[in-house]
């Protein structure tokens, strides 16, 4: 029986021995280490066939210095710390898991969103503070008079926007990828400008890309209604956080929900850390102990698929057939 290397270039769970069962089941010899770098990734891969990656950077230098890699495993939806262009060219498979906590992302979104707009975490903390009166965080507004706009309709914004039309006076949505039938039920068609206008809350739910990158920023916030809200459990850097903290200071927002950052976790020294405004969660939206198992499942699962039929089980680059 061959024996494949796979490499776990590193993970946050105390325990991976579920993950090396199924991988040795399947005659994977399995090494598991805690790379922070692409150079640290480089040294620990050596002749690994597949790697198996939470959030070390997978660079054109490691996919170019790896001869024997042909699948790169990576333990959640996004794929922004892997070179896909780098890795189709090189005919490497990248496989992510995009189905394991759609529902508890969508429901932490909701829980975010509810605690902004009737300022539950705000009041908590006026209540600590020795201060016990119900205008003491300003005004609340009936949620069924509201308008909630979702970027992003893929499986999770789907998701929310279905919860939310039976909450919110209005749900709009924006995702030009998105077919027309597929489009959810009691959701609004809008284009990005028509949905940050609109919208008293805004949630964010899209991949990070080139173009995402930064997408929400002055431009974007200028256009949002005085007092409304911004939620996002996507990707730190789609939006600006320079920008966001200008918004939340001059008073145009009256909050914000993060569970995601541009840099995690943030340094004792961000703005955003003791901002009153702001609701901060430690990148926890997906996290539910089913989700955790399902999600370790499928991660190893992508390469016992690979080794048993050829293709991993949720392709995300499929390698560039070259002819003869």
């Amino acid at each position: 029986m061959s024996v494949y290397k796979v490499l776990i270039t590193d993970a946050e769970y105390p325990d991976l021995s579920d993950e090396q069962r199924l991988l040795e089941e399947a005659g994977c010899q399995v090494s598991i280490a805690q790379c922070r770098s692409p150079e640290e990734v480089i040294l620990a891969a050596r002749d690994a066939f597949a790697l198996m990656v939470q959030y070390a950077p997978i660079t054109s230098d490691v996919i170019h210095a790896l001869p024997n890699l042909k699948l790169i495993s990576r333990a959640g939806v996004g794929v922004d710390s892997v070179d896909l262009d780098a890795a189709k060219e090189k005919g490497v498979w990248v496989a992510n898991v995009p189905d394991y906590g759609v529902h508890e992302v969508a429901s932490h979104a909701a829980a975010m969103i509810l605690s902004l707009l009737r300022h539950v975490c705000f009041l908590d903390r006026k209540v600590r503070e020795g201060v016990w009166h119900y205008l003491s965080t300003g005004e609340i507004h009936r949620i069924s008079s509201l308008t909630l706009g979702v970027v992003g309709l893929g499986r999770i914004g789907r998701t929310l926007a279905s919860m939310m039309v039976h909450v919110f006076g209005r749900v709009i949505g924006y995702d030009p990828y998105l077919p027309a039938n597929a489009w959810p039920e009691g959701v609004d068609r809008v284009d990005l400008r028509d949905l940050f206008m609109k919208s008293n809350v805004v949630s964010l739910h899209l991949p990070l890309t080139k173009e995402t990158s930064n997408m929400v920023n002055r431009e974007f916030l200028a256009l949002m209604p005085v007092g409304s809200y911004l939620v996002n459990t996507a990707r730190g850097g789609l939006v600006n956080m320079e920008d966001l903290i200008y918004f939340l200071d001059n008073g145009h927002l009256a909050g914000v929900a993060l569970d995601v950052l541009p840099k995690e976790p943030p340094v004792a020294g961000d703005p955003i850390i003791h901002h009153p405004k702001i609701i901060i969660t430690p990148h926890v939206a997906w996290y539910s102990e089913e989700s955790e198992k399902e999600l370790r499942y499928k991660w190893a699962m992508n390469v016992v698929a690979f080794l048993k039929n050829g293709r991993p089980l949720y392709p995300v680059v499929m390698p560039v057939e070259r002819s003869s």
